[in-house]
């Protein structure tokens, strides 16, 4: 299948997107379609980018064997190594969001930032991407609250131009449920979409948007997790990474998205060895849950033997359990689906008590996933060449939960039980800030929600947070079918 270029699809025939159409308008626009495959049990090939002895000694990037006398000590971000291209989804999402670089749709050149993965064991990779300071939305809302509702008034992906949209990503329309590509197809009311982040960390950088249209705030569930899954499945390429960040774990838009690019180099994360969580059961069905060790960050390692979907319901419990506990939390996607790590963290509780040192605060750093993943963007060129290896690493000790609180966690996100008081005990934020959220959120902290399917309640009658495909609320006594 050969990929199209975005200006194939945006010509001037019927259901054609302006290059100012936004995509609340995507209704009945012709996009390029690519259909997932959706057989019942979908098996996972773990292929990771690299074991914990092959890296046990991480070589810098910019090896000297390759280089002249009179090159500098650092790379472009599109020099650390090749991405190979493994499948029709790697191909087509690379070639068109090249074609929307060539275009000018990025608001810098993301393959021109230096990069170099810092001397020592761990290998943390730096970028100075200066651009990423100065042209970057700034957040719109509070960081202390894990569950706000979606604001139309705020930038949200609806707000989008429909020339920054790649392609919809939906489940395969074959007879046989096996992936497909549809070169231009009529877009649906509310599809998933795949669009550039036109303030890009690193090359193929891409947001995905389940139900664009659903005004879904930034909280996942078991149908969202389980579409990322897909979405790095297919891709078929180690080197490409999905995250997420709740609000409150630096998520800068309020509206339900994963981040993906590709960085040919293993994250720090990805070579860290792993354990048993003490006194939880480590296997669960295809699914085996552990715990990072030798990291700076406390973090779980879900993996799985042969089903995307119990992967997704256990990632999603967690995450879930999360919400309510209002607890910030993080995701990286690797190993095309088949591995996905989770931290909870407290840096931005940490930084309103003045826990932070402020040599850390000032080189600027917003630990979100990619960060945490070992990953550091610097905005500053004297603190990209002042980072060090121990600098990295007192940096993401400050995101991490202490051992306590995260053994508390470990047992709501993964214990049998999760209990009210369990619940209780995992509280982020001091009591004062739960008491100041919202009104209508206030009763995610006295009780326990009931999780509803979506469109269950007349929105124009209760007050409700949604979630993808499910509604926190208090009571479902005047539910209507």
């Amino acid at each position: 299948m050969t990929p199209i270029s975005l200006n194939q699809v945006v010509d001037e025939g019927v259901g054609a997107a302006g290059p100012m159409t936004a995509v609340a308008d995507c209704n009945g626009k012709h996009l390029p379609l690519y259909g997932y495959a959706v057989q019942p049990s979908v098996k996972v090939t773990a292929r990771r980018t690299a074991s914990v002895d092959a890296f046990a000694v991480v070589p810098d990037v910019d090896d000297s064997s390759s280089k002249g006398s009179d090159d500098d000590d650092t790379c472009s971000s599109s020099e650390v190594g090749v991405v190979p291209q493994n499948s029709v989804m790697d191909t087509v999402l690379l070639a068109l969001w090249e074609d929307a670089a060539e275009q000018g749709l990025f608001r810098y050149d993301v393959t021109a930032c230096p990069t170099k993965v810092l001397p020592g064991i761990y290998g943390f990779i730096a970028q100075l991407n200066e651009g990423r300071a100065t042209k970057k939305r700034p957040t719109e809302f509070r960081v202390d609250q894990v569950c706000q509702p979606f604001d139309e008034t705020k930038f949200n992906f609806k707000k989008a131009f429909m020339r920054e949209v790649l392609f919809q990503f939906e489940p395969s329309r074959a007879a046989d449920g096996h992936a497909q590509l549809q070169d231009a197809v009529a877009s649906g009311p509310n599809p998933n979409l795949v669009l550039i982040n036109v303030s890009p960390i690193e090359y193929g950088h891409v947001l995905l948007v389940p139900r664009v249209m659903d005004n879904i705030p930034q909280l996942v569930d078991t149908y969202t997790v389980q579409l990322a899954l897909h979405f790095a499945k297919e891709a078929d390429n180690p080197y490409f990474r999905v995250g997420y960040n709740s609000l409150g774990a630096y998520a800068t838009i309020n509206h339900l998205h994963f981040q993906a690019y590709y960085l040919a180099a293993p994250f720090p994360c990805e070579r860290a060895s792993t354990a048993p969580i003490k006194g939880l059961k480590r296997k669960r069905g295809n699914v085996q849950v552990s715990r990072l060790l030798d990291y700076p960050v406390n973090g779980f390692v879900v993996e799985v033997g042969n089903c995307l979907q119990e992967m997704a319901e256990v990632v999603a419990t967690a995450c879930v359990r999360m919400q309510q506990a209002n607890i910030p939390h993080n995701l990286l996607i690797t190993d095309s689906g088949s591995r996905v790590f989770i931290w909870p963290q407290c840096y931005a509780e940490k930084q309103a008590q003045g826990l932070v040192p402020e040599e850390l605060l000032d080189t600027g750093v917003n630990p979100a996933v990619f960060e945490i993943a070992g990953h550091l963007v610097m905005k500053r060129k004297q603190d990209y060449d002042d980072l060090s290896q121990d600098l990295a690493w007192r940096l993401l000790e400050q995101v991490s939960l202490p051992e306590d609180r995260f053994m508390e966690v470990a047992k709501l996100c993964f214990g049998s039980d999760c209990s009210k008081e369990c619940m209780s005990s995992c509280y982020s934020f001091s009591t004062s800030s739960i008491m100041s959220a919202p009104s209508h959120l206030k009763h995610q902290f006295s009780d326990l929600p009931v999780l509803a399917p979506a469109g269950m309640l007349d929105q124009q009658g209760v007050d409700v947070v949604e979630e993808e495909g499910l509604q926190l609320v208090p009571d479902v006594t005047n539910s209507k079918p």
